[in-house]
C-alpha cells in the first residue's frame, strides 16, 4: 500500500496490539448502544433541526449529506423506523445512488446549543408512500420522496467534539467577511465560462429565497 501516511495500522492483529496501548471503552460506552428507538430517542428527535446522513455505494465509497428543516422533521414512525423527506436540492442525488446499491446508512443529529449528539445506523430505502409524503408538506409542497430508515443502532455521541471546537460558541466564530466564500469556490472548481462569482452568489440567494421547498 502507497502512502504518505507513516505508521499506518492497517491489520486486525495491529489493530489489538494498538487497543492495548490505548485501553478499552469504559462500561458505559460499551453498553449505550441500543437497538430501538426510545422515548429519550425519540425526544432527540422531534429537537433536532438538522442532520448529517452517512451513505456509501457498493465499492465503499463514501459521502456525508446534510439535511435540515424546522425541528420534528424527521417523523418517527415506531421503535424502528423513521422517515426524512427529501427536500429540493441540486440534483446530484448522491445519497439517493448510494443507498440503491448499499442500504447501509449512519445519521448524525443535531441540537443548536447541545453538545451532545445522537448516532443512529440502519438500513435505508427510497420511499414514495403518499401518506408519509403527505405528513412532510410545508408551504403547501410534499417532497417527491423521502429516505425511510430501519433502525439497528441508537446511541448518545458525547460533547467532547463540540467543547474542543467551540462550535455553538458565538464568541469563536469568524467575522462574516473573514468565511470562505461559497461562490468563488464554486466559480473555481466548476470552470464555467464567463460565470462570475456575483452570478453565482444571485443564484444562490435565488434558490435560497425561492426554492426551499
Amino acid at each position: 500500500m502507497s502512502t504518505k501516511f507513516k505508521e499506518i495500522i492497517s491489520t486486525k492483529e495491529e489493530f489489538e496490539e494498538f487497543r492495548s496501548f490505548i485501553g478499552e471503552p469504559s462500561q458505559r460506552a460499551a453498553n449505550k448502544v441500543i437497538p430501538f428507538i426510545d422515548e429519550h430517542c425519540r425526544d432527540f428527535i422531534s429537537k433536532s433541526p438538522f442532520l448529517s446522513l452517512a451513505t456509501s455505494n457498493s465499492e465503499g465509497q463514501c459521502d456525508v449529506s446534510p439535511r435540515g428543516d424546522a425541528p420534528g422533521f424527521v417523523t418517527v414512525l415506531d421503535e424502528q423506523h423513521l422517515f426524512i423527506p427529501e427536500r429540493p436540492g441540486n440534483r446530484r442525488m448522491d445519497s439517493v445512488q448510494n443507498i440503491i446499491t448499499n442500504p447501509n446508512i449512519g445519521l448524525l443529529f443535531f441540537i443548536p446549543g447541545l453538545g451532545e449528539t445522537l448516532r443512529i445506523n440502519g438500513k435505508a430505502y427510497i420511499c414514495r408512500d403518499p401518506e408519509l409524503l403527505e405528513k412532510s408538506i410545508v408551504n403547501g409542497r410534499a417532497p417527491l420522496f423521502g429516505i425511510g430508515v430501519e433502525v439497528k443502532e441508537c446511541y448518545v455521541h458525547c460533547a467532547k467534539a463540540f467543547i474542543r471546537s467551540e462550535l455553538w460558541n458565538p464568541d469563536s466564530w469568524l467575522a462574516k467577511e473573514a468565511l470562505p466564500s461559497a461562490p468563488q469556490m464554486l466559480v473555481a472548481h466548476t470552470k464555467i465560462p464567463n460565470v462570475t462569482a456575483d452570478q453565482v452568489a444571485k443564484e444562490l440567494q435565488e434558490g435560497y429565497t425561492n426554492r426551499l421547498y
